[in-house]
């Protein structure tokens, strides 16, 4: 009784089949470190930051849509969005809160997704250093103007 092997267990791999006369390629090793070379940092960043987007994300779709019908489908359409309905809203802690959590998170997921791409993106230290950091100053200057305006909204403005 033969048993067969797959021509996949024989190392035929995309149509090429290595063996003695074809040996399979070699991986090179990793380049020395230089002076240039970003030394290892044994902290997990960027595994926070890519669950805080998938987490981030599935709150701001529960948020975003659930404000769009209350305040397109319940609360009768945009034709009702005024100085006078956003005053009523904010009127209540409820509201604060909710339009605060979609503030922050859109804010700090956008931020976040802009701090990978310029990450990918940059290819010069100094370039990359200065998109983020211009980056960082708008989410935190946007993040800390909207939190200002929901808590001290006034609606007796004359």
């Amino acid at each position: 009784m033969a048993i067969e092997i797959s021509e996949v267990a024989k190392g035929d791999e995309g149509g090429r089949r290595y063996g003695p006369d074809n040996p399979a390629p070699v991986i090179e090793p990793p380049r020395a470190r230089t002076h240039r070379t970003p030394r290892t940092t044994r902290t997990n960043f960027e595994l926070y930051g890519w669950l805080f987007m998938r987490v981030s994300g599935v709150l701001l779709v529960v948020l975003v849509i659930t404000h769009l019908v209350i305040q397109l489908v319940l609360d009768g359409g945009v034709s009702k969005v005024s100085f006078a309905f956003v005053a009523g809203r904010w009127a209540s802690p409820f509201w604060q809160v909710w339009d605060l959590l979609m503030l922050w998170l859109a804010m700090l997921h956008g931020g976040n997704g802009l701090r990978t791409i310029i990450n990918d993106y940059a290819q010069r230290d100094t370039t990359r250093f200065w998109l983020k950091m211009l980056l960082y100053v708008a989410t935190v200057f946007t993040v800390l103007l909207g939190t200002l305006v929901i808590f001290t909204f006034d609606p007796n403005i004359s």
